[in-house]
């Protein structure tokens, strides 16, 4: 088994990981502007409420809104992945594992891929299914997520972000973060899931706490 592991780590890193990491960057942002974009034209514009914006001619605050939200997303993404990395570094000295910091960093962008996903699920589900949503509706939606499993107008928002956070998605992140590490040291995956554990997803449950607490 061990044997089997270390070939598919080797084919890994010299036939998968060995990408360009802004070219990669570029690839990740543009679809992510892409499916703002159709989410923006195909169900937001479509609201009620959106409509009678767009007749009486106020919707272009909303067009700033969402400008700037275009714009910001290689920002945030490479805030989110930076911070994400740091996190995973220095768990990673803890334990004795000397990663590269650039290499790390390559890892946690490709692990992004996990999340695209959702983003996909959400436009299917009200383009096809709930095709008459109002916004808050569309806000509260996180595809296979706790908020799911309750009525959101009943509960207080803060807890809103927190229940769309934890979510199946953000589960299968974590072994990908595990198996990352695990094939760029090459040591134990127990220890590098110990790693994740102490580092990404303790830092993840205590930011939602921190959220709740200030919101």
């Amino acid at each position: 088994m061990t044997e089997r592991l270390s070939k598919y780590r080797k084919q890994f890193l010299e036939d998968w990981f060995d990408f360009n990491g802004k070219g990669m960057f570029f690839i990740i942002c543009l679809t992510y502007l892409a499916l703002l974009f159709v989410k923006r034209i195909f169900i937001i514009d479509t609201i009620a409420a959106f409509e009678v914006l767009n007749e009486r001619g106020e919707i272009w605050v909303f067009d700033i809104l969402f400008g700037i939200q275009y714009l910001s997303v290689p920002f945030f993404l490479a805030w989110k992945w930076t911070w994400t990395t740091l996190i995973l570094w220095i768990g990673c000295f803890m334990f004795g594992y000397r990663l590269h910091f650039n290499q790390l960093w390559k890892m946690v962008m490709l692990a992004e891929l996990v999340f695209f996903l959702p983003e996909i699920v959400k436009v299917l589900w009200f383009t096809l299914f709930y095709t008459d949503p109002d916004y808050n509706d569309y806000m509260a939606f996180y595809p296979f997520s706790l908020i799911n499993l309750v009525d959101y107008t009943q509960i207080d928002p803060k807890y809103h972000y927190p229940l769309k956070s934890i979510n199946l998605f953000e589960l299968l992140y974590w072994p990908v973060l595990i198996l990352g590490i695990y094939f760029m040291s090459g040591k134990k995956l127990k220890i590098s899931s110990y790693i994740v554990l102490s580092t990404y997803i303790l830092f993840f449950f205590v930011w939602l706490g921190f959220y709740m607490m200030v919101y």
